[in-house]
């Protein structure tokens, strides 16, 4: 029994770890187009610069406790896909940064977003198919990211 524990104890924290590793190579990629950020046209409702790693340091934790419930669950084929989908997401995750930030390709940025928010309503489904909890617990993500759909084409739209 205590083998077990450590077993889902490593899972998660690798999962964990992993998760918040991409999304602070991420952060760390963009950390330069930040400046250019502070200085662009906002819409109305944008949070301040400080909440954004704050946010995403959240959802990033969720996104890994999440993968880390499915990953325990008995290996099945809907099991296997929904873990491709979510490092998928992921990967298309790390490259809007980079997109939106450092190439400030705001259109662009905008049509990858929305290719990252099927991508994610798609893991919230697979999720759901394994592990309901590990489902619900990506919904912020969800909707933080259709949050950001907002910001980013309004951005796009004030500052052609």
């Amino acid at each position: 029994m205590i083998e077990l524990n450590k077993d889902k104890t490593k899972s998660y924290a690798v999962s964990i770890l992993l998760t918040l590793a991409v999304g602070g190579m991420s952060g760390f990629l963009t950390s330069m187009g930040m400046e250019s950020f502070d200085t662009i046209t906002k819409p109305p409702l944008t949070p301040p610069s400080f909440l954004f790693p704050i946010v995403w340091t959240v959802l990033f934790i969720l996104m890994g406790v999440g993968a880390a419930r499915i990953f325990m669950t008995e290996p099945t084929a809907a099991r296997n896909r929904a873990l491709i989908v979510y490092v998928v997401q992921l990967a298309v995750n790390f490259l809007w940064s980079i997109i939106f930030f450092n190439l400030q390709a705001y259109g662009f940025a905008f049509f990858w977003l929305i290719l990252l928010w099927v991508l994610i309503l798609t893991m919230i489904y697979l999720f759901c198919k394994v592990d309901k909890p590990a489902a619900l617990i990506q919904i912020p993500y969800a909707i933080w990211v259709t949050f950001a759909g907002y910001l980013n084409l309004m951005i796009w739209l004030l500052n052609r």
